[in-house]
C-alpha cells in the first residue's frame, strides 16, 4: 500500500492488518480522501483509541495528520465522555505533547534469510549450555511452559500481582504494538491474535512470561517477514531460553528474508545483544532503540 511508502524502515504492519481490520465489528475506519485519493487513513477500536495513523506521501508535512488527530479526539471523546486521556506506543523520543509514563522496552532486532535460522538456534543453544556449565546459574532447572489450556493463561493474565511482578509497562500487555490492560474484556483480543505463550513454572507466581506473534508479511526489501517477541520480566537466563523456544516454535512457518524484534526490559538488552552475535547468518539489523508507552489527554 502506497500509504506506508518511506515509513518505518519498511517494518510497518499496515498492509498485513489493513484487510484484517475490515473484518472486526468493533472498529472504526476514518479515511480522508482529496481529489478522490485516499490521503489519510485511522483507526479507531473499542480497546485502543486510534491505531495506524498514516498520511500519504504526497500529504505529509500539509498539518493533515493533526487535523485527523483533532477528528477522532472529538469523535472520542462523545462515543466515550468519561475517558480523558489515551495511550499510544511509538519510538520516537520528540513526541513532547505526550506524556511518558512508564520507562520505556528496549528493542534488540535481528535480520537474516530463513534457511540461516536452523544454524542460528543451534548455535544459541550450544551458546545456553556452555553458559549455564558456566554461571551455575540458580536458573538452570527453571522450565519455561507453554501456556496452552485457557483457564491457566487467564488466571496468569488477571493475577492483579502481575502487573508489578513482571514491570509491565504502563501496566500493559503489549502485543504487535497493540497496549491491553490485563483485564477480563481484553483477554479475547489476545486470544484472537494466535499468540504462543511461555510462562516461568518454577513457582505459582511465574516472574518471567513471553510470547510471540506469528510471522506476518511487511514492505522491507521487497517483501520479508516480521517476527515480534515480546518478553516481560528480568531474569536474562529465562529470556535467552524463551528466544530459542519461539525461533524454534516459528523455523517452519518462516521463508525469505526475516527480521526478528524482541520487546524486553532494558536490563536486558545488553545481555541478550551479546547473546545473539557472532552468527554469520543472523546480524543484528539495527543499533539499540526503544518502545516508548506515552500518554496523552484528551480536549
Amino acid at each position: 500500500m502506497a500509504i506506508s511508502h518511506g515509513i518505518y524502515a519498511g517494518n510497518d504492519y499496515l498492509p498485513h492488518r489493513y484487510h484484517i481490520w475490515m473484518t472486526e465489528k468493533d472498529r472504526v475506519t476514518i479515511i480522508a480522501r482529496r481529489d478522490g485519493k485516499l490521503v489519510r487513513q485511522a483507526e479507531i477500536c473499542k480497546t485502543v483509541v486510534v491505531e495506524g495513523l498514516r498520511v500519504c506521501p504526497s500529504e505529509r508535512g500539509r498539518g493533515v495528520a493533526g487535523l485527523i488527530q483533532r477528528i477522532t479526539d472529538a469523535m472520542w471523546l462523545i462515543m466515550c465522555p468519561f475517558y480523558c486521556s489515551f495511550f499510544i506506543l511509538s519510538f520516537q523520543h520528540t513526541l513532547l505533547q505526550y506524556l511518558l509514563v512508564s520507562v520505556f522496552q528496549a528493542v534488540l532486532s535481528l535480520i537474516g534469510e530463513a534457511k540461516s535460522f536452523n544454524s542460528f538456534v543451534l548455535d544459541l543453544k550450544a551458546k545456553l549450555d556452555s553458559i549455564e556449565k558456566t554461571e551455575q546459574s540458580t536458573t538452570t532447572n527453571s522450565q519455561l511452559t507453554v501456556l496452552k489450556d485457557d483457564q491457566q493463561l487467564n488466571a496468569l493474565l488477571l493475577d492483579p500481582d502481575l502487573s508489578t511482578r513482571l514491570q509491565l509497562p504502563g501496566g500493559a500487555i503489549i502485543q504487535d504494538w497493540l497496549p491491553l490492560k490485563p483485564v477480563e474484556s481484553n483477554l479475547e483480543i489476545l486470544k484472537s491474535t494466535n499468540l504462543t505463550w511461555l510462562a516461568d513454572t518454577s513457582n505459582d507466581k511465574p516472574r518471567f512470561v513471553s510470547f510471540y506473534t506469528p510471522p506476518y508479511p511487511i514492505p522491507f526489501n521487497g517483501g520479508s517477514l516480521r517476527l515480534n517477541i515480546d518478553m516481560y520480566g528480568e531474569d536474562l537466563p529465562l529470556a535467552r531460553k524463551a528466544l530459542i523456544t519461539h525461533l524454534k516454535q516459528v523455523t517452519g512457518e518462516i521463508h525469505g528474508t526475516v527480521l526478528v524484534h524482541i520487546y524486553m526490559n532494558q536490563t536486558l538488552w545488553t545481555g541478550m545483544q551479546r547473546f545473539c552475535e557472532g552468527d554469520e547468518g543472523v546480524k543484528q539489523f539495527q543499533d539499540y532503540w526503544e518502545q516508548l508507552f506515552l500518554e496523552r489527554e484528551l480536549s
